[in-house]
């Protein structure tokens, strides 16, 4: 395993919830980015922000790391979860809610928005 590998497995295991995204949850670097941390911050989940532009190596590793190709991507305690159009259809269909739910996450949003 390769350190950034162990550095984002070690990253994912640590917080219930990680979105690795271009930019940070304050000041998000694409639309993609931004639509996810609009959604999380809307349910009222905590999560921990890890911006993939600080390194290519972070950048490069995270879609080894998922066999995920785009950023940002999703993790709720341990596993991943999809990217921003998986995302966002969970979320409105409410199955995004469901699932923090599942996992012990705390969520302040009703299930359909």
């Amino acid at each position: 395993m390769t350190d950034v590998n162990k550095w984002i497995n070690d990253t994912v295991k640590a917080n219930d919830v990680v979105l690795f995204m271009k930019g940070t949850p304050q000041f998000p670097q694409c639309g993609f980015s931004g639509r996810v941390t609009q959604i999380l911050d809307y349910m009222g989940v905590e999560y921990a922000g890890v911006n993939v532009l600080e390194s290519d190596a972070l950048r490069n590793g995270i879609k080894e790391f998922s066999d995920w190709p785009t950023i940002p991507q999703l993790y709720v305690k341990g596993e991943f979860v999809g990217g921003c159009d998986i995302l966002t259809e969970m979320f409105q269909n409410g199955e995004l809610q469901s699932h923090m739910g599942e996992n012990g996450i705390e969520v302040a949003a009703p299930a359909s928005a």
